[in-house]
């Protein structure tokens, strides 16, 4: 039915362009007054409803080839499923006949205790009618040549009496079977006119003595009623029904005729057993099929037949006609030509009506086009501001992820890493659309910016806030999060302006204790508070913006903070924290919570998975100088010492001490007070790639990289003291990095030293 739909899309997609067609025709002929043009478009009219007519009967002829294919389908496992229940009832019965097989062969030596044991198998089961025990002749010579204790219902009552002086039952089928074939078996149908009267099928088994020698035959009367019953018990239409015949063709019970269609029945076993009639096999080939015209009103139908597996062999046929199975897409048909007369009825009307407003139509929608192309453009260059990527590193792990509620939308996300520092920011900018938009711009281009230069969060809010603040007419504010982490030692200094105070996730989920602050935007000289805190080993931190917290469903309700809470909190017992996995599946729940209703305003969200790595030393070294210059040979010759068991070249050997040195010196001079005494400890660690000295002091809190930008394009005499030892150690190192921690000034000089070495020569 999904090739019946697709083709229903391309038949609407074909009248749409037939109506567009028309409409240009007839408004020709509104202009033009032009009695041609009105001709062709009513002609256009009539072809279009020709065709829609021709597509139409193409379709209903698809749809009956599918649904006759799908009839084939269902006609066999309707076959199956009714061979499955029969057999089922037979396989019953043959086990409950074996259960009594014992108690019979205990009787053996006593011949009248056999009836009250074939009397009880017959009272105790309804579907029995009777149970017999057929004795090999003469095996009791003084009850008779023939001796046969028999049980069977005859009304509501049951009889007990030996059978074999009415018949010989050892020319009966199931005679032979058990006591000549050793074999159980089922019988072909029979009527039993020396018992039930009834037409029944018999199973029989043979039944032992106890040397092992086969004495009798032990068995069970079964009516075929039942059966048939069973196969007709649900029907898939109401004039269906289900027939049973035998291997050579002859038919099990007559069904009981509940509609007149059951007058078919006579012709539909001659038809089975007649060898010149027509006939096919099914596309599986695991059954026959013929058809025919029945004969009540002589409407076609159909024959399904197949043999069931195992014995007895029989065949079981299922009857359906054509009225019934496609009566509804013959109603559908009709209804479908119905309905074309009546849209080709006001088919003209809706032109006309439509053709009115046509062309102040198209100029509004050529309007539209341009601004949703402009806001297309803005989208991607916005989008193009934010990060392309994740950031995934063994200690870190970042990603973000936005939803925009229109085209352009106010909020941003940022990080960056400098210098072992991992700058970040999240923001939401009031308002939505493009003026937000654009001040989403100016805040990320500041962001970027400042971040390449400045280390305090607090300080990098501030400068944002007076850019935002200048000439800001239309009042606009941000609400932002801005984060600096320093990757090696975990520590994280961040600054808030009157945003969502992020989540971390550790041993639980719990909001991170943030200042409010005011938002960005709203007064330039306001002071923003720094805080900080140590993130714990193998840590998230959740930033989101207020499109999670106010995603609304449609009875207004918020998904809010504590669905938030509990839904990473679920993630975290997974250990499913990895920033990606977190941002969708918080994401989908919040669009199940939501149950997919338009959303107002943009949800952003940022995660960054903190886990601090300890690579594997291959060399680490200490050293502790005092803040005394004479001491600087014996620092250069630790830092020679070092170089020469990596076996690094000289020439970078000399950058290192030259490195090393500038920074040490700088700090003599500036961390501890002129007459004061104070130790300095040069840590060397290095791994298979990278070497790393860390210098420590307990002077006073000297930031050497805020003086690294000195302008060396200036005079001697113009340019300020100080900078160009800082200077060049960036030059000579790949990264430096500064923190104040515990009281102590911490600055870490980092170089790589393996085969892609970027040093200078």
């Amino acid at each position: 039915m999904h090739i019946l739909y697709k083709k229903r899309s391309e038949l609407g997609v074909f009248v749409y362009d037939l109506v567009k067609m028309t409409n240009k025709t007839v408004l020709t002929k509104l202009k033009g007054h032009d009695f041609r043009q009105t001709i062709s478009a009513l002609g256009i009219m009539i072809l279009a409803g020709v065709l829609i007519e021709i597509v139409s009967l193409v379709q209903f002829n698809y749809a009956h080839k599918l649904l006759q294919e799908e009839l084939d389908r269902r006609a066999e496992s309707e076959l199956t499923l009714k061979s499955v229940r029969v057999r089922s009832i037979l396989k019953s019965h043959e086990r409950m006949t074996r259960n009594y097989l014992w108690p019979v062969q205990q009787q053996i030596k006593h011949p009248d205790r056999i009836f009250s044991v074939i009397n009880r198998i017959v009272s105790t089961n309804p579907d029995v009618m009777s149970s017999f025990v057929a004795f090999v002749p003469d095996y009791y010579p003084d009850r008779g040549r023939l001796f046969e204790p028999s049980a069977f219902r005859s009304g509501d009552s049951i009889v007990v009496k030996q059978l074999a002086g009415t018949y010989d039952y050892t020319h009966r089928e199931f005679y032979h079977d058990a006591v000549e074939n050793d074999e159980s078996s089922w019988s072909d149908p029979y009527w039993d006119s020396f018992a039930s009267g009834d037409q029944v099928v018999t199973y029989s088994l043979p039944l032992v003595d106890d040397s092992g020698k086969t004495v009798a035959a032990f068995g069970i009367d079964m009516s075929t009623k039942g059966i048939i019953d069973t196969l007709n018990l649900r029907h898939s239409e109401e004039s269906t029904f289900f027939l049973a015949l035998t291997e050579d063709g002859q038919l099990i019970f007559q069904p009981d005729s509940t509609h007149s269609r059951w007058n078919d029945v006579d012709n539909v076993v001659k038809m089975i057993n007649d060898s010149t009639c027509e006939r096919k096999l099914s596309s599986s080939g695991h059954s026959t099929i013929i058809t025919f015209r029945d004969n009540y009103d002589n409407s076609l139908a159909y024959v399904y037949y197949a043999y069931m597996r195992g014995k007895p062999h029989w065949q079981l046929v299922m009857v359906c006609y054509d009225d019934e199975i496609f009566k509804t897409l013959r109603n559908m048909r009709r209804n479908s030509l119905l309905m074309l007369l009546a849209g080709m009825t006001l088919l003209g009307f809706i032109l006309y009506r439509f053709n009115r407003n046509l062309r102040s139509l198209n100029e509004s929608n050529l309007s539209k086009e341009r601004t949703d192309s402009e806001l297309r453009i803005a989208k991607n260059i916005q989008s193009e501001m934010l990060p392309a990527h994740g950031i995934h590193r063994q200690d870190l792990d970042i990603s973000g992820k936005q939803v925009t509620a229109l085209e352009v939308g106010g909020d941003l996300y940022d990080y960056l890493i400098r210098d072992e520092k991992l700058f970040f920011c999240i923001g939401d900018v009031s308002g939505k659309g493009v003026p937000s938009s654009l001040v989403m711009a100016v805040v990320h281009s500041h962001f970027r910016t400042l971040a390449q230069h400045m280390t305090n969060p607090a300080q990098i809010m501030r400068a944002i806030n007076e850019a935002v603040s200048e000439d800001n007419e239309t009042n606009m504010f941000v609400t932002m999060f801005i984060g600096v982490l320093d990757m090696p030692t975990g520590r994280l200094r961040y600054c808030n302006a009157g945003h969502d105070a992020p989540l971390l996730l550790h041993h639980g989920v719990m909001p991170l204790q943030v200042n409010a602050n005011l938002p960005v935007g709203l007064f330039n000289d306001y002071k923003y508070a720094l805080q900080e805190i140590e993130l714990p080993q193998d840590v998230t931190l959740l930033l989101y913006t207020d499109g999670l917290t106010e995603a609304a469903n449609k009875d207004h309700q918020l998904f809010g903070l504590q669905r938030i809470i509990d839904a990473t909190q679920v993630c975290l017992e997974r250990n499913q924290t990895a920033p990606v996995d977190l941002m969708e599946d918080l994401y989908h729940e919040a669009v199940l919570f939501t149950g997919g209703e338009h959303q107002s305003d943009d949800l952003t969200m940022l995660a960054v998975h903190y886990h601090r790595h300890d690579e594997t030393l291959v060399l680490r070294e200490t050293i502790t100088v005092q803040n005394d210059v004479k001491q600087v040979p014996q620092l250069n010759a630790f830092v020679k010492s070092v170089t020469d068991r990596l076996n690094l070249p000289s020439s970078q050997s000399s950058q290192l001490m030259l490195a090393v040195e500038e920074a040490v010196v700088n700090v003599m001079s500036y961390a501890y007070p002129i007459g004061t005494v104070g130790d300095i400890q040069i840590d060397a660690k290095a791994t298979e790639h990278d070497l790393k000295f860390i210098i420590t002091d307990q002077g006073k809190a000297f930031d050497p990289t805020r003086g690294s930008n000195a302008d060396i394009t200036l005079n001697v005499e113009e340019r300020p003291i100080g900078g160009l030892g800082i200077l060049l150690v960036q030059s000579l190192m790949d990264s430096i990095n500064y923190e104040r921690h515990d009281g102590k000034n911490v600055l870490t000089l980092k170089k790589t030293y393996n085969n892609n070495d970027k040093s200078i020569n």
